[in-house]
């Protein structure tokens, strides 16, 4: 485990830093200034270019850029005057993660409910409305999904806020907007594990030995039904902890995303690199802690692992 987990650790450094690099340059590339506004002449924009060393070539801008990486310094933003990336991302990290986090966690709970409900129940029509339910679900794209919901339970019938994330109630449409589709794809997930474990030999033993079957379905079988699951909540965490771009918009929610999009919008080249050398290393992080998890909780993943190493 120790090799194969420095081989991930390897492989995500040389994955970040190649998605820096590509990202730096992509940047330079974007038409037009971050200096340019309808109200500055083209000498003040070239003179603030210098006096970012966007005039340099973009080599030695790479370097430079590299250089203060190393030193942990992420720069000041280029839009909001004095203000550092790390403070801006800083601020909205907490928010985006909050909502994130919820989302996950709202995924989790009601798409595990809903499979085991649709694989126990011996009602075809129940059966029948939990499979539509989770194709409905897995069909709407989340902007979609805050848009209906914004309209209907925020703007017809006013429930619920709709801007910001100051209360309990703020969180509620946009989380819903986020777990629609990780909750239809993990009841799908858990309807078809559960119902291959459930025929397995080690459930006919455990019934034979007169466990009941809630008993063998909580303490056994879901522990290996839910394997597949963290394998896709790994990736899923990953993208909604670093900011769902439509969702935090059309919310007006002061996260990730949002800034995401500013930066682009406003060419802050400085920005645009923090968050996304900030993103990818969550994403990796993410991805490397959920690999190991599974490896603890499943002997078949371990085994898997140290037959690679003395294959090697």
């Amino acid at each position: 485990m120790a090799v194969y987990t420095m081989k991930r650790i390897t492989v995500g450094m040389i994955s970040l830093f190649v998605l820096v690099t590509v990202t730096f340059f992509l940047t330079r590339m974007m038409p037009g200034s971050p200096f340019e506004d309808g109200n500055v002449s083209a000498s003040v924009t070239e003179a603030m270019e210098e006096e970012y060393g966007l005039r340099d070539s973009p080599v030695k801008q790479y370097r430079t850029y590299m250089t203060n990486l190393l030193k942990g310094r992420l720069g000041v933003s280029y839009k909001q005057q004095g203000v550092t990336v790390e403070s801006i991302i800083g601020n909205a990290a907490p928010v985006t993660a909050s909502l994130g986090a919820a989302a996950v966690i709202t995924a989790a709970v009601a798409g595990t409910g809903l499979g085991v409900w649709r694989a126990v129940s011996k009602k075809k029509t129940v059966r029948i409305l939990l499979s539509g339910g989770t194709l409905l679900g897995a069909g709407i794209p989340n902007f979609v999904a805050a848009l209906l919901l914004l309209l209907v339970f925020g703007v017809t019938l006013k429930w619920f806020p709709v801007t910001g994330l100051f209360t309990p109630a703020h969180y509620v449409l946009p989380v819903l907007s986020l777990s629609f589709y990780p909750t239809a794809v993990v009841a799908e997930m858990i309807y078809n594990t559960f119902a291959e474990e459930m025929k397995k030999e080690y459930v006919v033993l455990a019934r034979a030995k007169g466990m009941g079957f809630w008993q063998i379905a909580v303490f056994h079988v879901l522990k290996n039904a839910w394997i597949p699951v963290l394998n896709y909540l790994g990736p899923l965490s990953a993208f909604l902890l670093t900011g769902s771009f439509a969702v935090e918009s059309i919310f007006n929610i002061p996260g990730l995303g949002r800034e995401f999009v500013s930066s682009v919008m406003n060419r802050d080249y400085t920005l645009i690199m923090g968050l996304t050398i900030f993103m990818g290393s969550v994403v990796i992080g993410v991805n490397l802690f959920t690999d190991l998890l599974c490896a603890w909780l499943d002997p078949r993943v371990r085994n898997s692992y140290l037959e690679k190493r003395w294959g090697d």
